[in-house]
């Protein structure tokens, strides 16, 4: 029955593997995938001073990470499609995570007996990761679940996932100073990359030191403090943006509110398993390192919502990753028979329950019409790009749209009047955004319409139907050149 169990799950880790590599072809678009994209472009063009990614201004950007800038290398040595470059990403990255996931996970079996049992329990941690969430589906960036992994895969928040993964191996293992040096690099690669899982990968770090068995000996604490000032330093270093800026920035707390909302539906199966687990391994030892990194991330997280930081709600990777793993690790580490054959059972029914919420990411690499009526129902349509404006607009022409379109526009080439992200470091965005939302509104003014258009060189306006009113289109002459999904149009900009 064990062997049975342990090549079950090295099995259903395989397919789910290949299933991700399939979505991976089909680079289904969400959220930030045009902001990325955007980044990738604009570093293909100019790998020294790329400038805002999203809007024309020279300034700079947190989009522009160690990881980015590899893969904007990668574009303009292969001269290779922004997406085709975003789809090896996503290859490399989920790599790096399965890799990590094995690494970290043998850190915990030392002295297991065969190396099918930790092929088996780094399996399983890795079906925990992605299924074992709650009955209510969660999209995020940062999170892994299937659903949210498969539509972020080519983000750096996977690859930034994928490397705390090695970091907290590391961590766990590091007796000389390459170790620790190279922990501080890599721990500086991983904030760069993607601030809120730096967070997590800290959290995570913390919790892998103070959880050490033996307790460190003072020789490593100072090669620890070693490299984390060389992480420091490599962050303050950084050129393309000022890390450190970020703690003072603002905006971020109401988009991030619903981190806060049904709890219970999204995470209800990895709180009850994935929390007796970890109640299992703080009974037998008081400063276990995933009750440690679980305990760190649920702090943060009640204080982020007891004060109003919203934001703060993206440190729930730190607690739900260390109670996946261990929920996973009890089945193949509990002390006893009975409770390692519990835990089977309990983590193998909610992983199944974990599938079927997530099943509908079959939709992203089959049609609907291939797909049983049940699982099409829980198919979500994803985001459809803008590939049709691009036989008119050219790289660097200025476009205006609303938030949207704005989401997924500067992807091609050309940039947006307005962010469709919050953008940080640009000082002007408040006054972008009037601009925009005063140029759609119906009593605007021709003569400030025809404003907004000559001080941002604006050559091309896109809108859903309904959006432009017809005193601007008929006072600023725009001629329609193109109609999308869903009845946008392609302005013309009349140029003097």
């Amino acid at each position: 029955m064990r062997a049975a169990g342990s090549a079950l799950a090295r099995v259903a880790a395989l397919l789910l593997l290949v299933l991700l590599v399939a979505v991976v072809v089909r680079l289904p678009w969400a959220g930030d995938l045009g902001v990325h994209a955007a980044t990738v472009e604009r570093l293909r063009h100019d790998l020294l001073d790329p400038g805002d990614p999203l809007v024309a201004a020279d300034t700079p950007s947190p989009y522009y990470t160690p990881w980015t800038l590899l893969l904007g290398c990668a574009a303009k040595v292969t001269g290779l499609g922004v997406f085709v470059v975003l789809r090896g990403a996503a290859l490399v990255s989920l790599a790096v995570l399965v890799a990590g996931v094995w690494s970290f996970t043998g850190t915990f079996l030392a002295g297991a007996a065969g190396r099918w049992r930790r092929a088996a329990a780094s399996a399983l941690v890795l079906l925990s990761l992605t299924l074992l969430w709650g009955t209510t589906l969660f999209d995020w960036s940062g999170f892994l679940g299937l659903d949210s992994l498969a539509l972020t895969v080519s983000y750096p928040s996977t690859f930034a996932l994928g490397a705390a993964f090695w970091l907290w191996a590391l961590l766990r293992r590091a007796s000389a100073w390459a170790h620790f040096l190279a922990a501080g690099a890599l721990w500086a690669v991983i904030l760069l990359s993607h601030q809120f899982t730096g967070v997590v990968a800290s959290l995570g770090a913390a919790a892998m030191v103070l959880g050490a068995r033996p307790w460190p000996r003072r020789p490593a604490w100072t090669r620890l403090a070693a490299g984390l000032a060389l992480g420091l330093l490599l962050l303050a270093l950084w050129p393309y943006y000022p890390f450190f800026d970020l703690f003072g920035v603002g905006g971020l707390e109401e988009i991030h509110r619903s981190l806060y909302r049904d709890l219970l539906g999204r995470f209800w199966l990895a709180a009850l398993v994935g929390g007796a687990a970890l109640a299992l391994r703080w009974w037998r030892d008081r400063r276990d390192p995933l009750v440690l990194f679980c305990l760190f991330g649920a702090v943060v997280f009640a204080a982020g919502g007891l004060s109003g930081h919203w934001s703060w709600g993206r440190v729930l990777p730190a607690v739900l990753i260390p109670a996946q793993v261990a929920a996973a690790l009890e089945v193949f580490g509990a002390p006893r028979r009975a409770v390692r054959a519990g835990f089977g059972w309990a983590v193998a029914g909610a992983l199944l329950a974990g599938a079927w919420t997530q099943c509908g990411v079959l939709g992203y690499v089959l049609p609907r019409s291939a797909l049983p009526s049940a699982v099409a129902a829980k198919y979500w349509e994803p985001w459809r790009g803008y590939h049709w404006i691009t036989p008119w607009v050219k790289y660097g022409d200025v476009v205006l749209a609303k938030k949207w379109p704005a989401r997924q526009i500067p992807a091609y080439g050309p940039y947006t009047l307005a962010p469709g992200y919050p953008d940080f470091f640009l000082p002007d965005e408040e006054e972008r955004l009037a601009a925009v939302r005063a140029y759609f509104a119906a009593d605007t003014s021709a003569g400030r319409r025809a404003q907004v258009l000559r001080r941002y060189e604006v050559r091309w306006v896109v809108a859903y139907p309904g959006e432009v009113p017809r005193s601007a289109r008929g006072a600023q002459g725009l001629e329609r050149v193109a109609v999308g999904p869903r009845g946008q149009s392609l302005y013309r900009v009349p140029q003097p």
